[in-house]
């Protein structure tokens, strides 16, 4: 355990980062209304718009996590060169990210995640995209500027923030990662499906129980630490990744690196909406992990703070001082 100071200055030391986002970008648009009626043309309820708000999601919130820490994100990824493309890019805008590591590609249209919310409760979700994984040109041109950025920037960390929308390719992976590792930059994944055994010999990888289930085709009882562990043992058979930092949802958390290991329970809460919460997860575990934080520090203040979004309504970047507040309180 830390003393105040100590957690303080952790906490102040974010501040000094900077921090590579490689993944899959995207818009989350609501439209927020009244049902009082069903359609005459079908039977589905007719919503009376009086709302609308777009807001940026995928891998765009992972650097709100980060910003909202205090550390500066950088943002990799390919988007299309639409009219959704220019929204995105005027939400980056107003949230002061550099859009430096974006590629605008014919070939792709900008994923749009829109959800109908009548009565406050949410009716249809409507997704424009398209999940194929990139060209090989628009593989290379990312490729290109990522290796760009972190041999010319001062890049303290790299998350790969993958939402299976294709942007993150198998090459990418391990060109990244490689790269990484030969200047000793730490790498940290939030895997999806699709590439789940793609990701070799990064320093922190972290599944949630459905990830670890699928990538691994096997069921998993999350009250049984044993059974958890031996997936993981059994992951790292071909990944060799560092550190495996696995949520369990309502049981917690659980992180090992070689025989080192700690698992941490979820705190009682008021739970009103888990969407957002991998992302804020993966932003602080990162940055302790960037400061050289034990890994029992990693999982406790990361493990906070995914508790601590799940408390508000909708996707929401964290609240430091409140993460600060909460990890003073409850590490000491």
């Amino acid at each position: 355990m830390k003393n105040k100071n100590e957690i303080v200055n952790l906490f102040k030391d974010f501040n000094k980062l900077n921090v590579l986002i490689i993944g899959d970008v995207m818009i989350d648009s609501y439209y927020y209304g009244e049902v009082n009626r069903i359609s005459p043309e079908a039977p589905v309820p007719i919503v009376s718009v009086n709302n609308k708000d777009n807001r940026l999601g995928g891998a765009a919130n992972v650097a709100l996590n980060v910003k909202a820490l205090g550390a500066t994100p950088i943002l990799c990824s390919v988007i299309g060169n639409d009219n959704a493309s220019e929204k995105l890019t005027d939400l980056l805008q107003q949230e002061n990210l550099s859009a430096e590591g974006i590629i605008k590609s014919k070939e792709r249209i900008t994923t749009v995640k829109t959800r109908i919310i009548g009565n406050k409760h949410q009716v249809l979700r409507v997704d424009s995209e398209v999940d194929n994984p990139l060209s090989k040109t628009e593989n290379t041109n990312l490729t290109n500027a990522i290796n760009s950025l972190i041999n010319n920037r001062n890049i303290d960390i790299v998350i790969f923030q993958d939402y299976d929308k294709g942007v993150i390719t198998p090459q990418l992976i391990d060109e990244v990662i490689s790269l990484c590792n030969s200047k000793n930059i730490p790498t940290t994944v939030d895997p999806k499906k699709r590439n789940f055994c793609s990701y070799k010999n990064a320093t922190l990888f972290k599944p949630n129980l459905k990830e670890l289930k699928e990538g691994l085709n096997i069921e998993i009882d999350p009250s049984n630490t044993k059974e958890v562990e031996a997936a993981i043992d059994q992951l790292n058979e071909n990944q060799n990744n560092k550190i495996n930092f696995i949520t369990l949802s309502e049981y917690g958390v659980l992180i090992k690196s070689g025989t080192d290991k700690k698992q941490i329970p979820a705190h009682i809460r008021s739970i009103s909406d888990v969407s957002g919460a991998g992302d804020t997860v993966i932003s602080v575990a990162s940055l302790c992990l960037a400061l050289n934080q034990p890994i029992s520090m990693i999982a406790e203040i990361a493990n906070l703070s995914g508790g601590l979004v799940c408390e508000s309504i909708g996707v929401v970047p964290i609240d430091k001082d409140q993460l600060l507040s909460e990890a003073i309180e409850n590490l000491i």
